[in-house]
């Protein structure tokens, strides 16, 4: 197989893509179905239509030739662009029903060259029915078409494209000079047949006359500087074909009835200045645009094959299979026939139209959001050549690709996107280690993340007590010994704050440490995957722990505000380690911040469904933080069975006060906990407070007890009297937080 997808002589230049994208857009379309169109809607409805369909294709021309001087565009045209933007199994669902679009479209143009016969089969003997001739005529058409392009690939094909395109020409020229049907005839600017058709009907009919775009670009291939030569070629396709078309719907209107428009489909024929040159023309223009298909359909399914994203590694390497000398997609012809051959047996221009439409407009809004998300994403390697796009040329494309499809037809648009989804997820069923839209998204991640940021720091005026919410951060060197910081820190932050985990690495930052650091983190990231946490993780290097603590602590963090809570973790059989972050308590002072000590024991978290909430008679501060994380914890999947118990410490004299206090604090503050669920616990004077909490909580999943500055004097004592319980988190609230 070979390493591109393009054609080692690839000597085609910007005429070829003009040919196949003009061919497209002049095709069978203008002749057998735009006076159809015209006396349908009218001069204005016609002229309506050929804005409201270049309001998509000028965007994505422009789209397309900005995209193509930014990168090499290789075989697979709006393809390859698509898979190399959005990843391959989302390019992959679009490019294969882009591919069965293309392969239908050969079918769609050999119809209408059948159509051509009609002007023919009135002067001659039929011994057939002229239906059934016209049938014959395009599965002979069908087969010669097939066997040229077999035998001889795109280079015969191109050059038979040069005869019939300025066959095309020849007979729009011919139609220019011709007279009107009558010579009475006046110009009726919105005259309509009697029975029109409704104007998105017509529309999607006439939609597929502006696909020539991605006929032009799937030769990407084949093309000796696709840089220069795809924005040439399909802008100035692009912009003649809408010319053309607005004289059309002129001389149309000038020349003849909307009746007659309506009901002749051959109508042009009675209008030229020689009429037989209509049917040649006719013929020339879906010859023309037939090849251009057959040309470009098979290299789309080329580099699908070449990116393996059929779930037949055999089947795609077949596929992808080219020519020896120029790479021409044999296989991929072959497949395109059998297609194009099934379509030609059903015959029906105005339901291959249909399909047609729908898959084409999902291309080109695709081709334009990506253009759009580009510009948003601002990513300084996205660098194209062509400056005359814009964003919200682009973002236009997109919205009127979108809405017009469901405008044009709801049953059709649903079963394409439809279509499009069942595809994706069968490709991303066996392919799913590329299932992201990482590869453009990140840009456009990164630029909400920076505008976000940026608004909440200009916007953060000193913060009121009543909006309080977490912005936590965890510094640790044990994050591979113990799990539970880290589990703790996602809790808090899965709904409704932000939480940053730093495991800290010790030493000078030097070229070995960093290293080390990126391998680290990489290890984090990989583990936090399998956690489906929301934590920011990061490192730090640092010769010592307070002044990695002091580095951590100035910093805002992805929130765009500083850290409001810090949390540290030590293990119950080894109190020591506690001592780091007892040693720096003046630096959580001095920058104004919660702390929570995090004691974590053999026990766990247990069933992660009982929180034991301890208010002792000096948690004026701690006690509404503390209930406040215990309904934030309860916030996560993991807690969802879980439930709060408060037990508050009061002399027995005012149990009853106390209690009435906590119930009407939790009715107002509108929080779930159950008023059998807070229990007054008489405390007086010398009474052991740890064994009343050891006894009530052993068994508990998670026990919030309250802690002041004063007992940091004392060390790690306060924190160590808890033996054979769960794990326990100690707070202490810089303020009072507001429940209400």
């Amino acid at each position: 197989m070979q390493k591109t997808l393009t054609n080692p002589n690839a000597s085609f230049g910007s005429m070829p893509v003009f040919m196949t994208a003009i061919s497209t857009i002049l095709g069978a379309i203008l002749f057998l179905r735009f006076g159809w169109a015209v006396g349908n809607v009218g001069f204005l409805g016609v002229i309506t239509i050929v804005i409201v369909g270049h309001l998509v294709t000028i965007p994505t021309a422009l789209a397309v030739a900005e995209i193509a001087t930014n990168q090499k565009v290789q075989g697979g045209g709006a393809y390859f662009i698509i898979s190399r933007s959005f990843g391959l199994n989302i390019g992959g669902s679009i490019g294969i029903a882009l591919y069965l679009s293309q392969a239908i479209s050969v079918a769609f143009y050999i119809i209408a060259f059948g159509e051509a016969f009609d002007a023919i089969t009135p002067y001659i003997q039929l011994p057939i029915a002229p239906a059934l001739f016209k049938k014959i005529i395009t599965l002979i058409m069908m087969g010669l078409l097939s066997a040229v392009v077999l035998i001889r690939g795109a280079n015969i094909g191109m050059k038979a494209l040069y005869v019939v395109v300025g066959m095309l020409f020849l007979s729009i020229i011919f139609f220019f000079m011709g007279s009107p049907t009558h010579e009475d005839h006046t110009f009726l600017i919105n005259t309509t047949t009697s029975h029109p058709k409704p104007f998105f009907y017509v529309f999607t009919i006439i939609f597929p006359a502006f696909t020539g775009i991605a006929a032009g670009l799937g030769l990407s291939g084949d093309l000796k500087d696709p840089k220069s030569a795809i924005p040439k070629g399909t802008l100035w396709a692009t912009l003649i074909g809408m010319i053309i078309y607005v004289a059309i719907a002129y001389k149309l209107t000038i020349s003849a009835s909307p009746d007659e428009l309506a009901a002749d489909q051959l109508i042009m024929q009675r209008i030229a200045f020689w009429g037989p040159i209509i049917p040649i023309g006719l013929a020339a223009a879906t010859l023309s645009s037939a090849i251009g298909s057959i040309l470009v359909a098979p290299r789309t399914l080329q580099a699908i094959g070449f990116d393996n994203i059929l779930p037949y590694p055999n089947l795609n390497k077949w596929l992808a299979k080219g020519k020896e000398k120029d790479n021409d997609p044999v296989n991929g012809t072959i497949v395109t026939i059998v297609i194009a051959f099934f379509f030609v047996g059903i015959g029906d221009v105005n339901f291959v139209a249909q399909i047609i439409s729908m898959f084409f407009m999902v291309t080109y809004g695709v081709i334009c959001l990506i253009s759009f998300l580009e510009h948003f994403a601002a990513d300084p390697s996205y660098r194209p050549t062509f400056k005359h796009n814009r964003w919200y040329y682009s973002l236009a494309g997109t919205i009127f690709s979108f809405w017009l499809m469901f405008q044009m037809n709801l049953t059709y648009a649903l079963l394409s996107l439809s279509i499009m989804g069942i595809i994706y997820l069968i490709i991303s069923k066996y392919r799913p280690e590329r299932r992201g839209l990482e590869k453009l998204f990140k840009g456009v991640a990164f630029q909400l993340s920076r505008q976000i940021q940026i608004f909440v720091q200009r916007a953060n005026k000193e913060e009121q007590q009543y909006n309080w919410r977490p912005f936590a951060v965890c510094v640790s060197a044990d994050t591979f010994e113990r799990q539970s910081a880290f589990d703790l820190l996602g809790w808090i932050s899965h709904k409704y704050g932000f939480g940053t985990y730093i495991h800290y690495i010790q030493g000078l930052l030097n070229y070995q440490t960093n290293l080390e650091s990126k391998k680290t983190l990489e290890r984090l990231i990989s583990r936090a995957k399998g956690r489906k946490t929301r934590v920011y993780i990061d490192t730090i290097i640092s010769p010592s722990y307070t002044s990695a603590i002091a580095q951590v602590i100035q910093l805002s963090g992805i929130s765009g505000k500083g850290s409001n809570l810090i949390l540290f973790e030590f293990p119950s059989d080894n109190p020591a380690s506690l001592k780091n972050a007892l040693d720096n308590y003046a630096l959580f002072n001095s920058c104004n911040l919660d702390v929570c000590f995090l004691n974590t024991s053999l026990k766990g978290f247990g069933y992660k469904k009982e929180i034991h909430v301890w208010i002792g008679r000096h948690d004026f501060y701690n006690a509404n933080l503390m209930i406040l994380l215990a309904y934030i914890i309860l916030g996560h999947p993991e807690w969802n069975k879980g439930f709060i118990k408060i037990y508050s410490l009061a002399p027995s004299k005012d149990i009853d006060g106390e209690k009435k206090k906590w119930l009407d604090l939790i009715k107002s503050g509108r929080l779930p906990i159950a008023p059998g669920n807070v229990r007054m616990v008489p405390f007086n004077e010398g009474a052991n407070k740890e064994n009343i909490v050891r006894k009530q909580s052993h068994d508990a999943d998670l026990t919030i007890i309250g802690f002041s500055s004063e007992d940091i004097k004392n060390g790690t004592e306060r924190f160590t009297q808890y033996d054979g319980m769960g794990n326990i988190l100690f707070v202490n609230a810089y303020r009072k937080k507001e429940l209400e």
